[in-house]
């Protein structure tokens, strides 16, 4: 067996032929400068649709963005093909740095964060009146997704044929959001939606809302008749809304001037990604109180200050007790 010494000369080194005659590995990426700026409209599956100036085209995500995903509403790049003709795909190289996230858990013990929207300016939240019955700690969940990830929240309230708005309304009045109550006949002749879409213009708006409550419904009169999505009912016997829309999608709203995103109904909002200190972000009427509290107070402890606050008549009980009810469910399981 041949060995080399310290000085081997350039000329005994062996070198094994590359075979297949193509160019060897490198770390050094295209900066791909001719890139398309596109808006991801939905995920199915590991191909994305994108539009691509007014053309839809289908993408696949590049090799070398690693584990990174890009979701509904994300600003990403694309190469290839992007004649949005059939049969042809794209690559996406970049995902541009997002202004907003709508993240969530699928409990409170899942480690696993799910990015749900990216660069919504708002996040719609939608509630049956009746049928199925309102569930106010689902409301204060996404409050807390919207206020950590950057959204301004707008309550929308359906079904107010079926039972008045007063116990939601008094509920959240003194926190200043916008909200906007509906009824069946009124998505019907249209008035519904016209009042809706005066908060929507100009701005992306995701949509999120307990299954059966009307928000797709509520979503197809926004958006032209062609891009309308399948409905379904509520469950007589267990009062639950059927999953009909499964993947989120973006819509263009009617006149173009604006988007709303549809998401998949929920029952569960999780929230192990958000850092408890954090959730009191969500209860601005209560946020004042914290101020006597002691360092590093969880808010659900004897010495803590919100309870004088509230007891004061600052505050509704109501949101102090949602609050503490919303920590517990930071370290333990508990049905909404």
């Amino acid at each position: 067996m041949r060995r080399y010494g310290k000085h081997t000369d350039e000329d005994d080194i062996r070198t094994r032929p590359n075979r297949k005659g193509n160019r060897p590995r490198t770390n050094i990426r295209p900066k791909h400068e001719d890139a398309a700026e596109g808006l991801v409209l939905t995920v199915d599956r590991g191909r994305l649709t994108c539009l691509v100036e007014d053309r839809v085209v289908m993408a696949m995500k590049a090799r070398e963005l690693g584990r990174k995903a890009a979701v509904v509403g994300d600003r990403v790049m694309l190469v290839g093909d992007l004649s949005g003709a059939k049969d042809t795909l794209a690559r996406i190289v970049r995902i541009q740095e997002r202004a907003s996230v709508l993240r969530r858990t699928a409990d409170d013990d899942d480690p696993y964060e799910r990015v749900v929207v990216a660069n919504a300016d708002q996040l719609a939240i939608v509630t049956a009146l009746a049928d199925p019955e309102p569930r106010p700690r689902l409301i204060d969940r996404c409050l807390v997704a919207a206020y950590d990830g950057g959204l301004e929240p707008l309550l929308v309230m359906t079904k107010s044929d079926l039972a008045p708005p007063d116990k939601i309304l008094e509920l959240y009045g003194d926190l200043d959001i916008p909200y906007v109550v509906t009824s069946r006949e009124e998505l019907e002749n249209g008035d519904a939606a016209d009042r809706v879409r005066e908060f929507l213009d100009g701005r992306i708006t995701a949509f999120v809302g307990h299954s059966g409550v009307g928000k797709t419904t509520l979503v197809n009169a926004l958006v032209p008749p062609e891009r309308r999505r399948s409905t379904g009912h509520v469950n007589a016997v267990t009062g639950r809304g059927r999953h009909t829309t499964t993947s989120a999608l973006a819509l263009p709203l009617a006149g173009d001037d604006g988007w709303v995103i549809d998401t998949p109904g929920v029952r569960s909002f999780g929230l192990a990604h958000i850092d408890p200190s954090r959730v009191i972000n969500a209860f601005p009427d209560l946020q004042p109180g914290t101020a006597d509290c002691p360092r590093a107070c969880s808010h659900d402890e004897p010495d803590c200050a919100l309870d004088a606050w509230v007891e004061a008549g600052h505050a509704d009980p109501a949101r102090l007790y949602s609050l503490r009810r919303l920590l517990a469910t930071r370290e333990r399981t508990e049905g909404d």
